[in-house]
């Protein structure tokens, strides 16, 4: 055997053992996971991509057959690709969007509170429904931060959901007490974005 067979022949075998290692450690763990019930997960940060995961979510549920509900709040009426795709090709998605545009383009605080408080009322009972399996709120934290709805009354609905139901909370900040009561907790950070090198938002890709 060469010199250079023998030391792929041993890195190989490192590789090998390391990998071995690795799938016991991750076996373990599958096997301590033994808590059966619907998890709560914010994705929240300053990067992209955080209402486009969740959007990830409800096609994962959907392949499961599960029964699915979504609702926007913030977003404008020029609704992105994935949200056309849930409302004209998944009409088993109970979807909703409160449609006022961004706080900076109404520049209405009482107007924008109604516009939160109506949707919540569509939110809500989503939460108190066993028969969804999953419900997206997408940039609630926006919600909370600018005080538009209770937050008592969002973090209690949100941790008494029905114990199999699964939600999905997107959108930066939230506050404290949002974070505490999420079973999963993940932060997009914001490396670089093309919008700052003065690059058009990209239909497609981008909304």
């Amino acid at each position: 055997m060469s010199t250079t067979d023998d030391k792929q022949t041993r890195k190989n075998a490192k590789h090998k053992a390391s990998m071995e290692k690795q799938k016991s450690n991750v076996d373990a763990r599958i096997e301590e996971a033994s808590i059966e019930r619907g998890v709560a997960i914010l994705l929240t940060g300053n990067g992209k991509g955080k209402s486009s995961s969740a959007f990830g979510m409800v096609m994962r549920a959907l392949g499961y057959g599960q029964k699915v509900g979504v609702v926007q709040f913030i977003k404008g009426q020029q609704l992105s690709g994935e949200e056309i795709y849930v409302r004209e090709q998944c009409p088993q998605v109970t979807f909703y969007q409160m449609g006022t545009g961004f706080t900076w383009d109404t520049q209405d605080r009482s107007g924008d509170i109604e516009a939160a408080v109506r949707t919540w009322a569509v939110a809500r009972p989503m939460l108190e429904d066993p028969s969804f399996d999953l419900v997206v709120l997408d940039e609630l934290t926006y919600m909370l931060a600018y005080k538009y709805l209770p937050e008592d009354e969002v973090i209690a609905a949100l941790a008494n959901r029905p114990p199999e139901q699964s939600v999905v909370v997107t959108g930066r900040g939230g506050g404290a007490a949002l974070q505490e009561i999420m079973d999963t907790v993940s932060e997009v950070k914001d490396v670089k974005h093309a919008f700052n090198a003065g690059i058009k938002a990209r239909q497609g890709v981008d909304f």
